[in-house]
């Protein structure tokens, strides 16, 4: 059995891989829409996975077959998990490359895996998610093969749709 920051990692990019393949299979439902941010749950009863997310608005990437760049905070209600930050970046992150979300003034150290992006330290996860109910804007930035990369996200309802998670998924 795998324990520690490598099976968490596992599990995550699972789950996420997972949730992208269901909703375009229609096993994930779209709730609703909150500003810039979308609900999404699975189609169990009770949930099994809810996440919001939101596509940056803009980046400084010039490549063209990039993957759309999107953050996301999922809920897994069965394992208690009701908050977890990740970002797709849309393309291969560099081995090792270490990234940053910031929202206003503060910042939180990323690390990357594949194309995902998570927050290093599971300690500042929820106070990434607070800065995001108070922010306006966050940005994410971390280094591709090509050069590092700046996706620019609106926090524009993320707040209302994280409490409609908890109410539609716990």
């Amino acid at each position: 059995m795998m324990h520690g920051p490598r099976s968490i990692l596992a599990a995550l990019c699972f789950f996420v891989a997972a949730a992208s393949s269901q909703l375009q299979a229609g096993t994930m439902a779209r709730v609703d829409t909150f500003g810039d941010w979308e609900l999404l749950t699975d189609t169990e009863t009770p949930h099994l996975f809810c996440f919001v997310t939101s596509e940056a608005k803009s980046s400084t990437s010039d490549n063209a077959q990039r993957e759309t760049p999107r953050a996301y905070i999922s809920a897994w209600p069965k394992d208690g998990i009701r908050s977890e930050v990740s970002f797709r970046m849309g393309f291969q992150i560099k081995k090792s490359a270490q990234g940053t979300a910031s929202v206003g003034a503060g910042g939180f150290t990323l690390f990357g895996s594949n194309d995902r992006a998570f927050v290093s330290d599971s300690t500042q996860e929820l106070k990434l998610i607070e800065a995001m109910r108070k922010g306006s804007s966050m940005t994410v930035m971390i280094a591709s093969d090509q050069g590092t990369v700046t996706d620019t996200y609106s926090l524009s309802g993320v707040g209302v749709a994280l409490q409609k998670l908890q109410e539609t998924c716990f």
